[in-house]
């Protein structure tokens, strides 16, 4: 039997900070977060991963400070949404501190989804892709020249001077 070696967490680390460098510049970074966010509870679940503490987030939701819960994956640090316990377990570290930076990694993003989709097992939709895509620009307008009707339908009425 062919059977997949397990994924390790140095691997799936990796493949989660490759994730995460994606999806913060992602124009539709909503599947991304998904992925990572059930990665790192799976991992957590099964005590590969550890909780840190909590920290408040850079980015206020509706001008309203909020805390994110700080995980830690191999030599990687991620930020998830906490759960209602964590406040009661977990020391609130303050502020994030700019001057920490996860290790580099050369991953592509389509491998690191790979990996943390075989973990997770996940299976993705396929994308629907449309054949005759119209290219439509927010600048473009269609022109109307040349649009005469050929052959005229009505009559051409000639002019008498």
């Amino acid at each position: 039997m062919n059977q997949a070696k397990p994924t390790s967490v140095a691997e799936l680390a990796m493949a989660l900070y490759t994730i995460n460098r994606h999806a913060k510049t992602a124009p539709e970074p909503k599947h991304l977060y998904f992925i990572k966010k059930e990665t790192i509870k799976k991992l957590l679940s099964e005590n590969q991963a550890k909780k840190i503490g909590l920290h408040f987030s850079d980015h206020p939701k509706f001008s309203n400070q909020h805390s994110t819960l700080l995980v830690k994956v191999d030599n990687y640090y991620f930020h998830i949404p906490p759960e209602k316990n964590d406040f009661n377990q977990l020391e609130h570290l303050g502020t994030l501190d700019q001057s920490y930076r996860n290790p580099q990694t050369k991953m592509s993003l389509s491998q690191a989804k790979k990996v943390v989709y075989r973990y997770i097992n996940f299976t993705p939709k396929p994308e629907k892709k449309s054949k005759n895509k119209k290219y439509t620009s927010s600048y473009y307008t269609p022109s109307s020249l040349g649009k005469m009707e050929w052959p005229p339908t009505k009559p051409y009425r000639k002019f008498e001077t």
